[in-house]
């Protein structure tokens, strides 16, 4: 018997009825031989891991362009915070750890530079639209390793497609990083707010803090230990009916006071020009689409969609290099 024979035998006297067993997974589009260490989980969080849009992340925005300081969040710091409140909720739940990770650390591959204001500049610039979900599972499947993808299993796709709000994923591990998502976002952004002098921790409405707690850690807290208590034996991964509505309430908070305000955003306009102007510029000159994107094109694919792959694909940095290139006269450059 292997080590990974041994670890899937495991799985099956520990996890919980309601967990995905590794041993259980629908499988990859591709067929590949087993890893004689590895579950197919573990592996597929191992691939993500050492991905190339993966490392893109820490370039990423999350909330605030070009903050002045060392300490706000990241699309990375974003993904590793997800990832920590999902593993944390499963290994109380006794469901997957693995598969949990690897759906986490792979949920936002596909977001776009400048945070959402990128990809709203996206999914009103592109015929169909743009959706970063999608886009994550886009990059897995048809972009990394010079397009031939990820090969990740059913389950990982899955969870990564259906992280948004809207989504119904499949598997208790995906519905785990579904709520994780926001337990992460609404917390480390009022941190992230508070330290931008844009939100005061006494700001946030009390019927919110009475319910969640009156400080960034005291609302994590909260929030884990409600989804961990209601859903413990369930199929069902959930809050309490007053927890979630506090949640979502200090949501719409959010939006309201950070996500739209005028302080915190004031910069976004300029990346959405930014964004804007490179989507015409590469429909106009598909010429100028490196190697890969001229690759998929000539294998049949939408100019709009491989235009679309590549500047979601960019780093803040580098998308403002390359707007800078294609944009700025030469006498202007540093």
């Amino acid at each position: 018997m292997t080590i990974r024979e041994q670890m899937e035998e495991r799985e099956l006297e520990y996890l919980s009825p309601y967990a995905t067993l590794s041993k259980n997974s629908k499988g990859r589009k591709i067929k590949e031989e087993e890893c004689d260490i590895r579950p197919v989980f573990q592996r597929d969080r191992d691939r993500i891991v050492h991905c190339k849009a993966f490392r893109r992340l820490k370039q990423k925005t999350q909330v605030f362009l070009l903050p002045k300081g060392d300490h706000y969040r990241t699309r990375l710091t974003h993904t590793l915070e997800v990832s920590q409140n999902a593993r944390t909720i499963a290994k109380a739940l006794r469901l997957n750890e693995e598969l949990v990770e690897a759906i986490a650390l792979g949920h936002d591959l596909g977001h776009t530079p400048f945070g959402h204001a990128g990809e709203r500049a996206l999914n009103e610039l592109r015929p169909g639209g743009f959706r970063h979900n999608e886009q994550s599972v886009r990059v897995v499947e048809s972009i990394e390793k010079e397009g031939r993808g990820l090969n990740l299993t059913w389950e990982v796709i899955d969870g990564i497609r259906n992280h948004k709000t809207s989504g119904r994923p499949s598997t208790l591990e995906g519905q785990i990083v579904r709520l994780s998502d926001k337990i992460a976002y609404i917390n480390h952004d009022i941190d992230d707010a508070i330290r931008g002098g844009i939100l005061r921790e006494e700001d946030i409405p009390k019927k919110y803090t009475d319910v969640l707690g009156t400080s960034v850690k005291g609302r994590l807290n909260t929030l884990v230990h409600n989804v961990i208590i209601n859903s413990v034996d369930r199929p069902v991964i959930q809050m309490s009916e007053e927890v979630h509505e506090a949640m979502q309430g200090l949501r719409v908070f959010m939006f309201e006071n950070v996500y739209r305000n005028p302080v915190a955003k004031k910069e976004e306009g300029k990346a959405i020009h930014m964004i804007t102007n490179l989507y015409e510029f590469y429909i106009k000159n598909p010429e100028f689409l490196p190697e890969q994107s001229q690759n998929m094109l000539k294998k049949g694919e939408e100019l709009s969609q491989v235009v679309c792959d590549y500047i979601a694909g960019m780093t803040d940095t580098y998308a403002v290099k390359k707007f800078t290139e294609f944009f700025i006269p030469e006498s202007w450059k540093n």
